[in-house]
This record gives structure tokens, C-alpha cells and sequence, in this order.
């Protein structure tokens, strides 16, 4: 996996900054393998722990009426073998109702306890802001885990008076480095990571969710289409492809620290 930061832009530097655990946050199902499945797939093969966060249980998704009964259970099971393709086993998820998802407090908690459970150099979420050039991306659960995310990464999960019943069941307040945000407006995205080697992967893990793509070759070219123009925007060479992130610094060495 090679990173490309936009110079004078991401304060991401691959070669001088480790990362050892990630946390990714989704709203539904195959959320992550469409925002972020290359770069796991190499995080994961480099020997990074990955875990995902599926914040709602999809169950409002698919398209066909026969399997409204058991799209819960289905989505599931699509999501733990698209994980497994791209060396993810540790999936957790918080069991909002799709489409219904806030970010309130129940689900900031949620979101906290797993920060500080986990202990990650970096968060993987959806990004908080809409994206007007492709409308699709900001589904309202999307934005819901982006805002729920950041105002849970700072300042609750590194402030050891926020939630205190977490503190007092022994997860101490953590201060987060990176957050990492996927699926937001070009215009916000400052890192990009050639996933050229991890291509098929990421496709792979987007066809297990097939109850949710009724014209899956057309999802797979337009996939294709958009890692390619990301890797244009990025200035790699021709045939490269790239997944693209707004990366914040969260914690670094010139932060201050206040609540």
C-alpha cells in the first residue's frame, strides 16, 4: 500500500506515522467495503489489527419483499464474509434501527466505549458533512455516524468526566490520534491510498452483498471508475486506483489539550 498525502494538505504521513489498530465506523452493511475496503485489505495484510463498528442493522436495505423477514440475519452474514475477504474477523455491532440512526447519546456511548475498548492509532467513519455532488453517498444514517463519531472522539472518549460509569468499569479516557473520514465531499478529501494491489479484494467483498446491488455490473464499473478518477486527483500514474479520506488530526504533537 503506498499513501499519497496532498502536499501541504494531510497531516497523515504513512512514512513516519505507525498504525498498529484501526476502528471503523459504518452505518450499514457494506458501507466500509465501498468506502475503505482497499486500504483495510492492505492494512490487514501489513498486519494491522482492524475492527469494524456497524452502527445500524441495515434492515430497511435490499430490494427484494421476500426477504424482509430475514434481511437482518442475511446482511449480517453478507458483512462477516465480505470482512473475512479483506482480513477482518472482529465485527461489532451497535443494533440501530436503519435509518433511524442520531447522533445522541446512546449511540455516542456506544461509540466511546469501543474507542476506549479498543484503543486505536486511527477511526475509520462516514464523513458528517453532505455530499451534493453525489447525493447517494449522504444517506442520512451516513451523516448520523459521522457526527455521532466526531463529537465522540473529541472531547468525550479522551475526557475521563464524560460517561463516567465507562471510567469506573475500567475503560480510561483515550486520546485518539487520527480520524479518518470516507464517503464526504471531494473538496474535504486531503489523503489518498493507491489500493491498485487490492482492487479485486475490495470488489470481491462489495459482490458478497448482493442482496443489495440489482445491477451489480454496473455498481462494479462505477466502483472501478471512481478509484481511478481518485488516483487522477491524486496525481499517480495512469491504471493506478486510490480510495480517498478527509484525515484529521485528532492528537498530535502540536495539539492542545482542553474540553
Amino acid at each position: 500500500m503506498t499513501d499519497h498525502a496532498v502536499p501541504a494538505q494531510s497531516p497523515f504521513n504513512p512514512d513516519k506515522h505507525r498504525v498498529e489498530r484501526v476502528l471503523c465506523f459504518a452505518a450499514h452493511p457494506d458501507d466500509i467495503d465501498f468506502g475503505a475496503a482497499g486500504t483495510i485489505a492492505a492494512w490487514t495484510a501489513a498486519g494491522v489489527q482492524v475492527t469494524y463498528c456497524i452502527m445500524t442493522d441495515g434492515d430497511a436495505g435490499g430490494f427484494d419483499p421476500a426477504h424482509r423477514a430475514e434481511i437482518i440475519a442475511l446482511r449480517a452474514a453478507e458483512q462477516e464474509r465480505a470482512a473475512g475477504l479483506v482480513g477482518v474477523t472482529d465485527i461489532r455491532y451497535l443494533n440501530e434501527r436503519d435509518g433511524f440512526l442520531e447522533p445522541n447519546h446512546q449511540v455516542m456511548f456506544g461509540v466511546v466505549k469501543l474507542v476506549r475498548e479498543i484503543r486505536p492509532d486511527v477511526v475509520v467513519a462516514m464523513h458528517p458533512e453532505r455530499n451534493w455532488g453525489r447525493i447517494q453517498k449522504s444517506h442520512p444514517d451516513h451523516l448520523a455516524v459521522g457526527e455521532a463519531v466526531t463529537r465522540a472522539v473529541y472531547p468525550a472518549v479522551e475526557n475521563p468526566f464524560a460517561y463516567p460509569e465507562l471510567a469506573e468499569s475500567g475503560l480510561a479516557a483515550y486520546k485518539l490520534p487520527w480520524l479518518w473520514l470516507y464517503a464526504g465531499p471531494d473538496e474535504r478529501e486531503n489523503h489518498f491510498v493507491d489500493v491498485t494491489d487490492h482492487v479485486e479484494q475490495k470488489l470481491q467483498a462489495i459482490h458478497v452483498h448482493v442482496s443489495q446491488h440489482p445491477d451489480a455490473a454496473a455498481m462494479e464499473a462505477e466502483v472501478r471508475k471512481g478509484m481511478s478518477a481518485n488516483a487522477k486527483r491524486a496525481g499517480m500514474a495512469d491504471g493506478r486506483s486510490a480510495e480517498a479520506f478527509h484525515v484529521v488530526t485528532v492528537n498530535g504533537p502540536g495539539t492542545i489539550a482542553g474540553f
